[in-house]
């Protein structure tokens, strides 16, 4: 599908790689924990980088799906192209086609794609990530909790069964990034961001 496939080529591009050249900072797929991410960029101690980063991954998960919507507007893409592009979008990012099929976890781009699907629908998923690291400083942990609460707040806020369907895949994909996270949780040996004093 045409929406589809542009969302991965959307989700193909990089953030993290790309302003970390802009900045002259280390590649993050092979510094820190090697995922190139806004969180990997943060340990670069570039706060300005981080932030572009996650706006950037954010972005084009929520212009993934607003390309789809224009384009069933358009009479390009069928009604239920938006989900296709929210799933297509996350695997590009994922497994981008330019940098070597190795990607990010998904969780910003993943957070842009619930904004453009519903705008309650992100935010709820923002509040669950934010309350679970406010108790636990554990970014993973926080975006695991997000990822699960997606397609029931979906099926709350949005009610359909594609929409429930599309986040589930969501979901599967960001555990499915997260599983040294996960071994690292079940040990007790995932490290957390330490509270200022």
């Amino acid at each position: 599908m045409f929406a589809g496939f542009l969302a991965y080529l959307l989700g193909s591009l990089s953030f993290a790689v790309l302003v970390s050249r802009a900045f002259g900072l280390p590649d993050p797929r092979t510094h820190g924990s090697g995922n190139p991410g806004a969180t990997n960029i943060l340990r670069t101690g570039r706060k300005s980088a981080a932030a572009l980063t996650l706006l950037g991954d954010l972005f084009k998960g929520w212009a993934a799906v607003a390309l789809a919507n224009f384009l069933y507007v358009k009479g390009l893409s069928p009604v239920w192209g938006e989900y296709a592009a929210a799933v297509a979008v996350l695997v590009g990012h994922m497994y981008p086609l330019f940098f070597g099929f190795k990607g990010g976890k998904g969780v910003a781009t993943a957070l842009g794609v619930l904004l453009a699907l519903s705008p309650w629908l992100g935010l709820a998923c923002a509040a669950v990530w934010l309350l679970v690291f406010w108790m636990t400083r554990i970014s993973s942990l926080s975006a695991l909790f997000a990822a699960l609460a997606a397609p029931v707040l979906a099926y709350v806020l949005i009610g359909h069964v594609e929409a429930v369907m599309a986040l589930s895949l969501l979901t599967i994909l960001i555990f499915w990034r997260h599983r040294s996270n996960i071994a690292r949780l079940l040990s007790g040996a995932e490290g957390g961001f330490v509270k200022p004093k």
